[in-house]
């Protein structure tokens, strides 16, 4: 049991001093808190004691193992940010591991409606080591591996079926022999903490199979990591022992309590000043989830720093991806500034951590590419559109250079960029070049959800097709688009599966499919684009340092061999350019044609 800090030197969460385990939670507007504990579905309630903006109270014993949570009173004004409700057991904010996955219920929404029975509880941890572990750090021209536990191990025919779809399964032989086939430096993980289903999935038969709707921002979820921090732990250890880093994609910029008839589970109950509110106190929805948690608030800056040190000191991950990461800078404008950027910099647990910024939300002035502080990585979204764009035809030559070059209109001369093709959000490589629209009905919103530009194309025939002409253009295609990543300036990240094709069926927001829609088919894989793309990141491997910038002084000569004019370089369905490194430099030359959709370096 390990207590965190919730500001000006608190200690929030639960902690054993070796005579009394304490339990300590923010909720500064309660009237009155009671610490739940629970044995089997027994509850026992105690009253806690304030102490300034928290309430704690220290239980005789060592109670590692138990089960617990918290019931707060104070008033039932909604409108005024007064969500108490004794009947309504609440969460942890600071919880590690829980006992059972959230359930959406209307229950969890009505005044008055206990909830006892509906909420999972907290799980008191014993004293968990320390990894004591420095962060591995990306080498120039990295290769992240961007995959979710469940879809990517579900149907994986060497892993165990007992360990399919669970953290353990990264550690199998045969998982690290992929990625070590690839060269894989680090993956990045899609949350592993646990979420509820959006409110409008249960009655459809779906399942939110992404986890991009936590509710509190440490307890890993029970389906995906029954093991809990040590399935986790060992799990990164095996990974680093394979060279493999660890990254995490967090969520700390909503909750699932969702919008204002969303439930009440754990902050809303405890401090609905979390959630960012307009000047009326309406909940501001810079998510498009529901809620944005506030981060002018030292508290939730806290409980976010708090998270961090959770996954770096317990489980020995060497960097974050952060979802809508804009929302982190906002006050409640975006601040490239910001305190909580600051905060990281000088925190000596984290300062030297893997830092990567999803670098918008759907708020105002919510798009913020390159302005991030010089020591992050940004996903590179214009990059994923450009590089389509140009293969597709309606690019030109000259903007596909620049992404090449790594961005320096976006980053200057350090490049900051995660150059990608496509991401969990969105079409697969596969399906770029097989579908020209997106096909999304089996999410049940009427094919409204998801991207509606794709920038894609299907080679004469939406969807599967047995033309081998067909077929053949788009093996055609998706080597020139892996080639043109492979050799692009900055770190690049893949996305599981895209190395041997992988299929979505031309659903560009599978975040609902926890089925062989959202599911990787092994069974089905591409050996042949598999051993071209293990190749193209043995290459790269190879020559590090050439891709932590482009060298000055080259050549870039159109397909004729002479210097590229600049009606050529702004010339849409242009064929292609030649770029000569100066004599001495490490890069290979660089060859582009779309008439031969081949990009080589």
């Amino acid at each position: 049991m390990t207590p965190t800090t919730g500001g000006a030197g608190t200690q929030l969460g639960v902690w054993f001093d070796g005579t009394a385990t304490h339990f300590t939670v923010r909720s500064p507007r309660a009237a009155a808190l009671w610490l739940c504990l629970f044995d089997g579905e027994a509850e026992t309630r105690h009253a806690m004691n304030r102490q300034g903006e928290n309430w704690t109270l220290a239980m005789p014993g060592n109670l590692a193992g138990a089960r617990y949570g918290y019931r707060a009173d104070g008033g039932w004004a909604p409108d005024q940010g007064l969500w108490f409700d004794p009947a309504k057991l609440l969460v942890d904010p600071h919880a590690i591991e829980l006992d059972a996955r959230f359930v959406q219920d209307p229950r969890l929404h009505q005044f008055g409606a206990d909830t006892g029975a509906l909420i999972p509880r907290a799980i008191v941890q014993a004293s968990l080591p320390r990894t004591g572990r420095a962060a591995q750090p990306l080498p120039y021209g990295a290769l992240i591996y961007e995959l979710n536990v469940r879809g990517f191990t579900r149907l994986h025919p060497a892993v165990p079926e007992a360990l399919r779809g669970t953290v353990a399964a990264l550690a199998d032989p045969a998982v690290i022999a992929h990625l070590n086939k690839l060269h894989i430096d680090a993956v990045e993980l899609m949350p592993l903490v646990a979420w509820i289903d959006e409110r409008h999935l249960p009655p459809l038969g779906l399942r939110n199979a992404w986890g991009y709707n936590p509710v509190v921002p440490m307890a890993l979820d029970p389906g995906l990591c029954p093991g809990g921090v040590a399935e986790l732990r060992d799990t990164v250890q095996a990974l680093h022992d394979a060279g493999i880093a660890v990254i995490l994609d967090l969520v700390l910029n909503h909750t699932g309590e969702s919008d204002a008839q969303g439930g009440i589970l754990s902050l809303r109950g405890l401090d609905d000043a979390a959630y960012a509110h307009d000047p009326a106190g309406n909940l501001i929805n810079d998510t498009g989830c529901g809620n944005t948690l506030d981060f002018a608030n030292p508290a939730v800056r806290a409980l976010a720093r708090a998270t961090l040190h959770h996954f770096v000191r317990h489980c020995g991950i060497d960097g974050f991806r952060f979802d809508l990461a804009t929302v982190l800078a906002r006050g409640p404008g975006f601040a490239a500034d910001a305190p909580f950027f600051a905060e990281l910099a000088a925190d000596p647990v984290l300062s030297d951590r893997i830092m990567i910024a999803e670098p918008w939300d759907v708020g105002p002035g919510g798009y913020q590419l390159g302005r991030f502080p010089p020591n992050w990585l940004e996903w590179n979204d214009r990059f994923r559109d450009d590089v389509r764009r140009f293969w597709r035809g309606d690019g030109t030559p000259g903007v596909l250079a620049t992404r090449m070059a790594g961005s320096a209109d976006l980053f200057g001369k350090d490049c900051r960029s995660i150059n990608y093709l496509a991401s969990h959000d969105g079409f697969t490589l596969a399906d770029t070049v097989s579908y020209a629209a997106r096909h999304n009905l089996a999410n049940g919103e009427d094919n409204r959800d998801g991207h509606g530009e794709n920038f894609s194309w299907n080679n004469g025939v939406e969807g599967p097709s047995d033309d081998a002409a067909i077929t053949a253009r788009r093996a055609e295609d998706q080597r020139a688009l892996l080639a043109t990543l492979f050799a692009s300036t900055g770190t690049i990240m893949l996305t599981a599966g895209d190395e041997f094709g992988r299929s979505q069926q031309g659903n560009n927001n599978a975040y609902c499919q926890d089925n062989p829609i959202g599911w990787i088919d092994w069974s089905q894989r591409d050996h042949a684009l598999e051993d071209y793309v293990a190749a193209l990141a043995r290459e790269r491997s190879e020559r590090r340092s050439a891709y932590r910038a482009f060298p000055e002084g080259g050549q870039w000569l159109n397909p004729a061999g002479q210097p590229m004019s600049i009606a050529e370089w702004e010339a849409e369905g242009a064929e292609g350019f030649d770029f000569i490194p100066p004599p001495g430099a490490e890069r290979l030359p660089i060859r582009v044609r779309r008439s031969e959709h081949s990009a080589s370096g």
